[in-house]
This record gives structure tokens, C-alpha cells and sequence, in this order.
């Protein structure tokens, strides 16, 4: 049976009274806290009644989870981005071009920057990790290289890094371009740590 016009009208209605919450919610976050934001002021900014919301999310810590859940499926699709449609993928051949993380970061920096703010943030960080955590085992199988590796160790550092370097960027109002950062990141994952040296700072007398 071809689903008609008229039977995807209460799909949209759904989600545009869906996005006008989510929207509704993140412009009271840039306001005040998470705890402090109520149920009538996120209608009530969303030109909604309580029932509609009710309709949709049993609390606002649900309505929460909805833009978290939306953000890190748009996360995901951002780092396979590189490893999509190939059956190997050489971290050696990564190009700056097929890094599309920072663009996504970057398309959605006022929401990032908001919930960097938040008391919200240990959650969202959470499931950022979780996310790149059980793609990167379920997705990538790392070739044995015969150096005895613990491969759930070289994943949670390798994700921790990642993460690390994009809230820095956050932290720092996206001081560098996306094209930059995709650049730098390449070049940090092709360093040779054997290679790196620094210099050992004296205290000057």
C-alpha cells in the first residue's frame, strides 16, 4: 500500500512540534540552567500546550535526550565519513578533505557551545564517548601489528584525544577554521611518536 499525502501530514506534525520543543529548550539553555527551565516556559517558548508536549516526552530530561540522541546520530555520520563504502581503510592515506567531524561540529556550534555551558555537558560527553566507542569496535578491526597493543585501550585513547581536541576548539569559540583543524588533525594522527622530541625547559637563574 503507497502511503499518501494525506497519511505523512501527522509524521510532520509530529516533527515540527518535535523541533519546536527541542528549539524551545536550547533557547531557554542559553538563559539559565537545565534545572532551572520548567515545562510551561518550554511550551510556553514554543507556542505549545503542555498536552502536546506531554504528547511527546514524559519530562524535559526526555526532551533532552531527544537533542542529544539527534546531534550524536549526526556525529556518527560525520566520522564515518572517511571509511563509508570501502572495505579497508588506511589511517596513513586519511585525507584532510574527507574529515567531516569539525564540519559537523562547526554547522551545529551554537548548540555545542550551549551545552558546553551546561551542567549538562558530563551527559552529552558521555555519549559522545559511548557512541565513538562502540562504532569504532563494531565498524573497525584494527590490523595486529605485532607490537602486543591492547586494542580497547588504543580505542578509548584514541576517542578521548579526538574528543579532547574538539572541545578545545569549542572552548576556544572556534578560533581555527574546520578545513584547519581537519588539517592538524590528519598530521597529529600521521606524527611518529618515536620521532617527536621536545626540549627540557630549565628555570632561568
Amino acid at each position: 500500500m503507497t502511503m499518501t499525502e494525506e497519511d505523512k501530514k501527522p509524521d510532520r506534525r509530529v516533527q515540527r512540534s518535535r523541533e519546536a520543543l527541542r528549539c524551545a529548550l536550547i533557547a531557554l539553555m542559553k538563559k539559565k540552567s537545565f534545572g532551572a527551565i520548567s515545562i510551561t516556559e518550554i511550551v510556553e517558548t514554543a507556542n505549545y500546550n503542555r498536552g502536546t508536549f506531554y504528547a511527546h516526552y514524559d519530562g524535559k530530561e526526555a526532551l533532552l535526550d531527544d537533542i542529544i540522541a539527534e546531534l550524536i546520530r549526526e556525529l556518527l555520520q560525520s566520522f564515518r565519513a572517511p571509511y563509508e563504502g570501502t572495505d579497508v581503510f588506511l589511517i596513513s592515506e586519511l585525507s584532510a578533505n574527507s574529515v567531516m567531524i569539525f564540519d559537523h561540529i562547526y554547522a551545529n556550534a551554537s548548540l555545542y557551545t550551549v551545552l558546553l555551558k551546561s551542567e549538562v555537558l558530563p551527559k552529552v560527553k558521555e555519549a559522545m564517548l559511548l557512541a565513538l566507542k562502540r562504532i569504532l569496535v563494531e565498524e573497525l578491526q584494527p590490523v595486529d601489528d605485532g607490537r602486543g597493543l591492547n586494542q580497547e585501550l588504543l580505542v578509548v585513547y584514541a576517542i578521548h584525544a579526538l574528543l579532547g581536541l574538539v572541545f578545545y576548539w569549542i572552548e576556544n569559540d572556534f578560533h581555527y577554521s574546520p578545513a584547519y583543524m581537519q588539517e592538524q588533525l590528519v598530521k597529529i594522527i600521521n606524527t611518529d611518536p618515536s620521532s617527536a622530541r621536545s626540549t627540557v625547559k630549565r628555570p632561568q637563574h
